[in-house]
This record gives C-alpha cells, sequence and structure tokens, in this order.
C-alpha cells in the first residue's frame, strides 16, 4: 500500500479545524431534554501524553502528510482544545473559585441517558456522569462526534443522584462521583480500542489522552455516532413521544448522512431504524461470543453504542478462554455472562420494536407484547447465522466462503457448531470460585489450540487416541491439576469433529475450485494468526497500562507513540486486516526492543485470563 509522504508542520494554520470543537451539537437544540448544559473552563496543568495521529488524519484534524510526531503548536492546540473542567453545580454555589477569563464563550452538554444504577429508572436524573461532549466534527461528508471522559462531577452521575448532593470536581472523598478519571484507565482504553478496531470489531477510538498531577488525566473519543441504545430508552421510559421522536428522527438523519444507512424510497425511515438496530446487535452479539469479549448489555442499554459498538472500556473484557460463567461484582448487582449477551442484545430489540411501535401509533404499550415481534424472531435467525459464520471465520475460511458453505452444507455446519460448543462449554470440577472483580468457573479447553490443530487432521483418520492426545495438549491451565480431565465422551466429540471438519473442508475446496490441498494451505495460514492464543486479556492490559506509565518516564513522546504503535500492531489478528494509509511507518529502535518484548511477555503470561 503506498504510503503518504510526511512533511513536519511549521505553523499552526492546519490545526484551524480544533477550534471548531468548541462544545456546538445539533442535538442541543434539536432534542429537548438530551442534556444538561455546562460551561467550561481552561483546566491548567495538563500535558499531551497520548495523541492519535492516524485517527486525527482519518477525521480531517490535521494534514495527512504531518509527521507523527508532537510539537509545540500542535500541543498547545489540543490543550486548548480539550484540557477542560467544567463549571458544575458546586462550582456555581462557589463562584470565587472561579476564572472567569479561562472560561469558554460556548456550552458543553453532559448527555442524559437511562442508567439502571439509577433508582427512577427512567433516566430522570442519570447519564453522563464525568464526560462531556466537545462537540461534532465535519469532513468529507461524514460527522463526528467527540466527547471526553473526566472532565468534572455532573449532576446526572450515580453517586449525585443517591445522595442529592452537588460535588466539587476532584473530591477524593466520593471516587467515581468527583468527575475525574485516571491516566491508567486513558492508556487501557487506547490499546484496547485500537486493538479491536484493526481486528474488525465496532468501536469508539481514543483521540487524545491529556495527563495532570497525581495521576489523573482526560480522556478523548471520537466515533462516527456516539449515541447509545439509553439515549432513546429515557424518553420511552418516560412516555415522551415528542422528545423520543426528535431523536429518532436527529439519528436517522445523522446515519444517512454519514452513508451509514440509506432509506429506500418510498420505506418509512422507522421501520429502516429497526432493521438496522436488529442487525447490527444480532451481529455484534455473536461477534462478542465468538471473540469471548465481555460487554455488559443490559435492559438500560448503557454500556453499549447504537451501532452496537463498544464503548466505556471499563467494562469491557477480553477473555483468553471461554469463560461463560464469569460475572462482574457490582457491588450492587451481578453483572451478565458471555452467554447472556446474546439475551440482553435480544430485549434491547425487543425494546427497540416497542419504541418504533410507540412513535408510529402515540400509544405506548407494554413491553411484553413485543416479546414475540418480527425484529425479534428476526433477531434469532440472524444471531444464529452470525455465529455459525464467526465460526467458520475462526476455522480459516474466508467471508465469502464461509457464506457460501453455510448455505450449501447448512446441516453439517450445525452440526459441527453443536460438537464444537460441547466441548467449549466443557467446565472444571473445581466449580465456581471468587477473582478479584467477580466469579468464575474455570473451562477445560483451549479451544483457539484445537482450531489451529484442525487443518492437520484432514490428511488423516482421527482415532480414539488421536483425540486424547489433541485434547490432553489442549487443556487449559486450570485443568492441569485434573487427572481426568480429558473425559471419554469428549473424545468421541472430537473424533465426530475432525470428520465434520474433514467434510466441510472437502466441499469448501468444491465451492473454492481448487483442489484440497492448497486450501488447506491457506486456510491453516490463517487460522493460525486467528487463533493465535497470545491475544491481550483485561487482565494483560491492565499491568500493561501500569507498565507503561513507568516506562514513559524515560521515553520521549515520540518513542512512547512509537511503543504503542508496536504493542497494537502485534495484537492485528485479523487476515483481512487493511492498515490505514495514515498509519506510520516505523523503523527499528533498538532501545524500544526490550519493552516490546516484555509486553509480549505480559501478554503471554495472561493469555488464558480474564
Amino acid at each position: 500500500m503506498t504510503r503518504l509522504k510526511h512533511v513536519k508542520q511549521k505553523s499552526t494554520s492546519s490545526y484551524a479545524g480544533f477550534s471548531q470543537i468548541d462544545g456546538s451539537h445539533p442535538i442541543q437544540d434539536q432534542v429537548p431534554f438530551s442534556h444538561v448544559a455546562y460551561q467550561a473552563r481552561y483546566r491548567p496543568g495538563g500535558k499531551v501524553a497520548f495523541f492519535n495521529f492516524t485517527l486525527a488524519k482519518e477525521m480531517g484534524l490535521i494534514d495527512p502528510g504531518h509527521v507523527h510526531e508532537m510539537n509545540a503548536q500542535l500541543e498547545a492546540m489540543l490543550l486548548q482544545t480539550f484540557s477542560l473542567l467544567i463549571v458544575n453545580e458546586y462550582d456555581q454555589m462557589h463562584p470565587e473559585r472561579i476564572d472567569k477569563s479561562s472560561v469558554k464563550p460556548k456550552l458543553y452538554m453532559a448527555t442524559r441517558y437511562l442508567q439502571l444504577q439509577h433508582s427512577d429508572r427512567r433516566g430522570l436524573s442519570s447519564g453522563d456522569g464525568r464526560s462531556i461532549w466537545n462537540g461534532a466534527w465535519q469532513f468529507a461528508g461524514k460527522t463526528w462526534d467527540i466527547s471526553s471522559c473526566g472532565t468534572g462531577a455532573t449532576c446526572l452521575s450515580p453517586a449525585s443522584s443517591k445522595s442529592k448532593t452537588f460535588f466539587r470536581s476532584g473530591d477524593p472523598y466520593v471516587s467515581y462521583g468527583c468527575g475525574y478519571s485516571k491516566l491508567h484507565e486513558g492508556i487501557i482504553d487506547t490499546l484496547f480500542s485500537e486493538i479491536l478496531h484493526r481486528n474488525g470489531v465496532r468501536t469508539e477510538r481514543v483521540l487524545c489522552v491529556i495527563e495532570f498531577p497525581k495521576g489523573f488525566a482526560v480522556t478523548v473519543r471520537a466515533a462516527e455516532n456516539l449515541l447509545r441504545p439509553s439515549h432513546f430508552f429515557l424518553h420511552l421510559k418516560q412516555g415522551r413521544w415528542d422528545r423520543l421522536k426528535a431523536m429518532v428522527d436527529y439519528h436517522i438523519q445523522r446515519q444517512v448522512g454519514n452513508s451509514s444507512w440509506t432509506v429506500p424510497a418510498g420505506q418509512n425511515p422507522y421501520d429502516c431504524f429497526l432493521q438496522a438496530m436488529t442487525r447490527n446487535f444480532a451481529e455484534a452479539s455473536a461477534r462478542f461470543e465468538a471473540d469471548y469479549i465481555f460487554c455488559w448489555m443490559e435492559w438500560d442499554g448503557d454500556n453499549i453504542l447504537a451501532d452496537a459498538g463498544i464503548i466505556d472500556y471499563g467494562s469491557i473484557r477480553q477473555f483468553g478462554l471461554f469463560f461463560h460463567e464469569y460475572r462482574f461484582d457490582d457491588h450492587e448487582r451481578w453483572s451478565t455472562n458471555l452467554k447472556e449477551q446474546r439475551g440482553k442484545a435480544r430485549y434491547m430489540v425487543q425494546t427497540f420494536a416497542q419504541m418504533i411501535d410507540f412513535l408510529k401509533t402515540g400509544r405506548k404499550k407494554k413491553i411484553g407484547r413485543f416479546a414475540r415481534h418480527a425484529a425479534v424472531k428476526a433477531f434469532d435467525k440472524l444471531f444464529l447465522r452470525s455465529r455459525r459464520l464467526q465460526m467458520l471465520r475462526r476455522m480459516g475460511l474466508t467471508e465469502a466462503l464461509s457464506d457460501e458453505l453455510l448455505t450449501q452444507q447448512r446441516k453439517t455446519v450445525l452440526e459441527f457448531e453443536k460438537s464444537f460448543m460441547r466441548l467449549e462449554y466443557a467446565k472444571t470440577k473445581k466449580g465456581e470460585y471468587r477473582v478479584p472483580d467477580g466469579k468464575n468457573w474455570n473451562v477445560l479447553y483451549v479451544m483457539r489450540r484445537i482450531l489451529r490443530e484442525l487443518p492437520q487432521t484432514v490428511e488423516q483418520n482421527v482415532t480414539s487416541a488421536d483425540a486424547s492426545n489433541l485434547l490432553q495438549q489442549s487443556l487449559a491451565w486450570a485443568a492441569h491439576d485434573d487427572a481426568h480431565a480429558v473425559r471419554p465422551a469428549h473424545v468421541r466429540e472430537l473424533v465426530h469433529m475432525t470428520r465434520l471438519y474433514r467434510q466441510l473442508m472437502v466441499e469448501a475446496a468444491s465451492l473454492a475450485q481448487t483442489d484440497l490441498g492448497r486450501l488447506m494451505k491457506v486456510v491453516s495460514l490463517r487460522t493460525t494468526k486467528l487463533n493465535d492464543e497470545n491475544r491481550i486479556t483485561g487482565d494483560a492490559v491492565c499491568l500493561l497500562a501500569e507498565q507503561l506509565m513507568a516506562q514513559r518516564r524515560h521515553l520521549s513522546s515520540k518513542q512512547f507513540h512509537k511503543l504503542l504503535e508496536l504493542i497494537i500492531r502485534e495484537q492485528v489478528l485479523n487476515p483481512d486486516y487493511q492498515p490505514s494509509p495514515f498509519q506510520p511507518q516505523l523503523r527499528n529502535e533498538a532501545r524500544l526492543e526490550p519493552l516490546v518484548r516484555r509486553a509480549s511477555k505480559t501478554v503471554r503470561s495472561y493469555r488464558e485470563g480474564l
């Protein structure tokens, strides 16, 4: 791929776009009761810890040929734009604390949305508790949303709602309610979001991280649309048809304007909305299950974007194994687990169906009446099809060949899926146990290891002894203490699965109009990359962020950015990934090599973790 020549910028003229990110957003005028408006003031003492040059180029915020290196002019512009602290209710009661000359001229919004942590469950006092939206940015026919986390305590946080009190931003006695965020959170968000984005998972991305003394930071996020289902659901719960219509109309207009959706002539836009939501959440929940991505979806529609992309990495995990019994302990409640994500996504589609019916008829009916709605039935079909396509992808087949094989050999694919899932769901005898942030139950097998080995079984007649050896080699570390972990039923299942696998590969070769041997060479290469066990987990990324925070003290800004890029590139396990033309060309640097090796070791150490 042709790389763009880097030309170092010499003036701030190419940074003029940042001055347009001033809090202005069309939702402020178009959707009533959508936000709480706040003045914001410049927050001194900050410096740029990370800037996503690649994303900034894709958004048109900097020139395509800008060198991937921070300079004084760019840092000053980033700080002026994003180093912000809101003038919240506590500040308004203590105006003597505020330097009026530092206050920005326009208002910023903390958006309202539904949250299960709030007892009223109608979204009357919930939403962005420590974030503001910096505004909307338009470039090349697309509109981007930009928001910042850690900009001060709003009246929409759970802490304010429960205590009926307004807090001073940075108050150390209210933890999350203080409105600040930590630098290590920003680094985690940066790593996780870029890794998942490059592996084909929809997600918000980090544009910038600004650090402050005592380990605090503001993390700036961007996406083509940052609305969540919960932004719609609060108006539905409150029975406010007018507000709901304004929000849905805005969203449709935005998606069509960004060329994300098309509304065919003569079709009701609300039907297109429901179809898109059904498709997005079916495909995303299937992908999360296939890739062991824990995303705590709930009835409130809070922890996920409206396009089913990932947001707020504090509640996101990527497991090394299929830990389908893991639950996060949120003090007052337990989270869903991997198996239940499908049901929660299905319930959100049911809620969207209720919502669209409300918009069409003007009468809000009970949610139970939509349990067998056409959209819910469509979700079930789309989910199962998407999960099977994801399984074929994990086996090393291309998207087009997977789709054709599922159509032609549906019965065999379903039988293979059943065998595969019986092994994937197999658990140790130890039972449930506590982990630092919840509870878990270990699984027996590393199924990615089995998937990597399956291509070698095509040319042989797999015996029970062969299957037993492969299962023994594929035992998870937590199962090695169990002398009888490999059970006879599992051996029989694997023998059966290898025979089905061969049938599918023979048919795939026929559909691809190639011989079996040639196909298997391609499949083997693809499945080896797709099922690399050394992928970053939630445990690994937390430790890695701590290591990076310590290492960056001894690195220049350019070196730190390069180190992050090298770590991210090692985690791109998508064989079909096409790099952005704006990604930097990297040259070997001896000083960074041991740091990259250490990062890789950290990932390996926690590859079977949560």
